[in-house]
């Protein structure tokens, strides 16, 4: 490749060249969300930063397998190894069944997904339909002795695994101020009296009576532990060492240090090549969550319900406010950020549909190849989409000239513009043209509203009425198609 992709990786804390283990085969893990309630905003951040690395990277011509997960079995409160299993709680608060709660909101997380464009995983496997594989990978893991079962759970011995590997890797933690520090302290008060050391995190917890998301397992009936799930379903999929691991710095401790920690127990190989983390979104420079009461759900970014919104907001201007910010560096939520977002894309789609309109000169005064390099070296100096924006505003600067008559523009300029667009704009920022979609939707309405008419005319036996709609939207090139039990239409 001639201009290489780099990318941070947080395992060495250095910006690397990527070089796929199996190339061109690409295997991509991301944490998914944990479903116990409606996506929101710090959800969005993730899945499109990661949507738009895999859209990058198939574009480069890689053979993407992206893996995302579902987590509805395992995450405990605080996200600790005691309290409630949070999609449990959530099911009791409602009074429904734990399942019922998980599709509820899977249902919600993949709506929000499809409005912010975030489509292209290959894999989106469950917690609750891998336990067999979570629970082969503990028995694994004490027989190679870095796991030990205690009143029915079992916990990895993170001592133990911390003479052989070393633990902390990933997040810098240090086990001996772990033993030393606030932890062994708690240890009572949490009910951690199971664990031999403070640090040691649960594989498998032992259910009590009133728990109901339960499976048998050697040790006892009981439930994964949070982080299992995902190095078993991971090796599942990518095998025990892939290329890239994904998620937010929220999870880079302890999720992503035990889901080391477990598979070399298991393996005795690292799982990851690259681990690569986005920021957080903060609201007035604090992290965006529920208990400090600034949490807004991405539905009532849609429909601008939120009382801190002055009005809603479409999946793609929340996807263009998010890329504006590097994926590395905390984004503050604002409705000036997201107003300015929502008039910057506007420019850009308009600037889209002009370059249809213009009309091609002899020669140019326009250099158009050099922003193609641009947004390239860009993209490959670690995923930049901010300055990607700002080179597309270059794009945006020529067409709005050549249309207004300041610049010439040649056929092969209009070429090379309509490729930029389609590329960057389209296919690899993964943007859509909201104008577009109202006005198919819009249309679409209209016709079911015309069909309806003509239904009825039918049903009244005045077929003059009807043959004249039917021949009407002939001379629009519509043709209408009556079949069994619908009547659908096309453009021809």
């Amino acid at each position: 490749m001639e201009h290489p992709l780099y990318i941070t990786n947080s395992l060495t804390r250095t910006k690397e060249q990527f070089i796929p283990i199996n190339s061109p085969f690409v295997g991509m893990y991301v944490c998914g969300p944990t479903v116990y309630g409606s996506p929101h905003l710090g959800h969005a951040r993730p899945y499109t930063t990661f949507d738009i690395l895999s859209r990058y990277l198939r574009h480069l011509g890689y053979k993407v397998r992206y893996v995302r997960n579902i987590t509805d079995v395992g995450h405990l409160e605080n996200d600790a190894d005691e309290g409630e299993d949070k999609i449990a709680k959530k099911a009791r608060l409602e009074q429904l069944e734990p399942m019922e709660i998980v599709e509820l909101y899977t249902s919600q997380f993949h709506d929000a997904m499809r409005a912010l464009n975030n489509n292209h995983v290959s894999i989106e496997p469950r917690a609750s339909g891998h336990i067999i594989e979570q629970v082969e990978m503990i028995k694994k893991i004490i027989a190679n002795g870095y796991a030990y079962e205690s009143n029915g759970s079992v916990y990895l011995d993170v001592v133990k695994y911390n003479v052989d590997y070393p633990y902390g890797e990933l997040s810098g933690r240090v086990v001996e101020e772990l033993l030393a520090g606030a932890g062994n302290e708690k240890r009572e008060l949490e009910g951690q009296e199971e664990k031999r050391n403070a640090p040691d995190f649960a594989l498998w917890k032992k259910a009590s009576l009133e728990h109901i998301m339960r499976w048998p397992s050697p040790w006892s009936d009981g439930f994964p532990g949070w982080h299992i799930e995902c190095s078993a379903m991971s090796a599942k999929y990518l095998g025990t060492t892939f290329d890239i691991h994904g998620g937010g710095m929220d999870l880079l401790f302890p999720h992503h240090e035990g889901e080391i920690a477990q598979s070399k127990s298991c393996n005795g190989v690292s799982p990851v090549k690259y681990w690569m983390h986005n920021n957080m979104i903060t609201i007035n420079g604090q992290k965006m969550g529920k208990s400090l009461g600034n949490f807004i759900n991405l539905e009532q970014f849609f429909d601008g319900s939120h009382p801190l919104l002055l009005q809603a907001y479409n999946g793609m201007t929340i996807r263009f406010f998010l890329m504006q910010a590097h994926y590395r560096s905390p984004l503050d939520f604002s409705n000036e950020g997201l107003q300015a977002a929502e008039k910057a894309l506007q420019r850009i789609m308009n600037s889209v549909d002009l370059i249809e309109k213009l009309k091609p000169a002899d020669s140019s005064t326009v250099d158009v190849s050099s922003i193609s390099n641009a947004c390239y070296a860009a993209m490959n100096d670690d995923m930049n989409t901010a300055i990607v924006i700002s080179h597309l505003f270059e794009m945006v600067r020529i067409v709005n000239s050549a249309y207004a008559g300041t610049e010439k523009v040649t056929s092969d300029d209009i070429e090379s513009l309509r490729k930029l667009s389609n590329t960057f704009v389209f296919e690899i920022l993964g943007l859509q043209n909201e104008k577009e979609q109202s006005s198919a939707s819009e249309t679409d309405g209209l016709m079911q509203l015309i069909i309806s008419m003509r239904a009825t005319a039918r049903n009244n036996k005045d077929f003059a009425t009807s043959d004249k709609i039917r021949d009407e939207l002939l001379k629009l090139n519509i043709r209408l198609k009556d079949e069994k039990d619908t009547v659908t239409w096309v453009k021809e």
